[in-house]
């Protein structure tokens, strides 16, 4: 079986990047992953998922910009993405509405329950918004999204890069939250790092989403062994069980959600005191399960011209995928 660093790296060399994006071979199996390329392709998608029950986090694929003017483009994506799902049919909020705005219509399943949060919201990363090459210039348009997000009683989430973004990214979500509570971030359970940064987000009353990690890191930074990073994403998801704010457990292995879900059944945790959050296109069998169990599942919905990076590490976790791939590209 392929490892996850081999197919990582066999994925960045350009001769299989170029086949997948030229090849339709490979279409079908990109728009399992990818929403779609455009705002209006994503938002559809989203109203698909919003029909069935699912809550939604819009993220627009990119990260590592290296001019100002590309940061700029993409935090005016952001705030287009605000402006679009709030006129959708996918949201709805439990915050004060901006003016001018409807919120949620019928067919939609949430329609007329009592939510705890929005049923839709936005994943930004900061080196999207220039954090690569200027903290100044990132956390300004992180600001600006966020007040936007406010102003539609929506919630925005950063999403965690890989370590060296770690404690910049953290600092800047403490930072923007002194002016704007509904903001919060990904903390990944594989870094040594992260009980601390727990313990902190606890501190802060902020989201958290919990993942295990799908960057390549060190040994000296990261648990090597999956067997260890299973076994401290459920401490530190059964610790944001009983002190943090509205946790969204992410992952996809069922065997950790049981451990986690039957945690906050033993210590009377109500269903309504977090989330699931599963990725769009994997595991759609256990997400419609979850949902049936009454449980409130997020799906994160991608989309963009800058589709690849994402899905090179989504098929890092489906090596048959992988392997598909290289077997067209030998063939060709």
């Amino acid at each position: 079986m392929l490892s996850r660093a081999i197919v990582l790296k066999t994925a960045s060399w350009p001769p299989i990047e170029r086949l997948v994006r030229k090849s339709f071979l490979f279409r079908k199996l990109v728009k399992r992953f990818v929403a779609g390329e455009t705002l209006e392709e994503a938002i559809a998608a989203c109203e698909v998922l919003a029909e069935r029950g699912f809550f939604v986090s819009l993220d627009y694929l990119g990260e590592n910009v290296k001019t100002e003017s590309e940061a700029a483009a993409a935090k005016d994506m952001y705030i287009r993405m605000f402006e679009r799902m709030a006129k959708s049919r996918c949201f709805k909020s439990p915050f004060a509405p901006a003016d001018g705005y409807e919120v949620c219509r019928e067919p939609f399943p949430f329609c007329g329950r009592e939510l705890p949060v929005e049923s839709a919201n936005v994943s930004i990363k900061l080196t999207q918004c220039g954090l690569a090459f200027d903290d100044a210039l990132a956390e300004r348009h992180y600001r600006d999204v966020a007040r936007v997000s406010s102003e539609y009683g929506s919630f925005l989430r950063i999403d965690m890069e890989d370590s060296p973004y770690t404690e910049r990214t953290i600092r800047m979500v403490e930072r923007v939250r002194e002016d704007f509570e509904r903001t919060g971030t990904v903390l990944q359970a594989y870094l040594h790092r992260t009980p601390e940064d727990v313990e902190q987000m606890i501190r802060l009353g902020a989201r958290v989403r919990l993942v295990k990690g799908a960057y390549l890191e060190p040994p000296t930074v990261a648990i090597q062994k999956m067997r260890e990073i299973n076994e401290a994403y459920v401490r530190l998801g059964e610790r944001l069980l009983d002190s943090g704010h509205y946790p969204a457990i992410a992952t996809h292995n069922e065997r950790l959600l049981d451990r986690l879900i039957g945690y906050a059944e033993q210590k009377g945790i109500p269903k309504d005191k977090f989330e699931v959050q599963m990725i769009y296109g994997v595991r759609r069998d256990l997400q419609v399960k979850l949902l049936e169990r009454g449980y409130f599942v997020r799906v994160y919905v991608p989309f963009g011209e800058s589709w690849y990076p994402y899905f090179a590490r989504r098929i890092a976790e489906r090596p048959a995928n992988a392997l598909f791939i290289l077997r067209s590209l030998f063939k060709g």
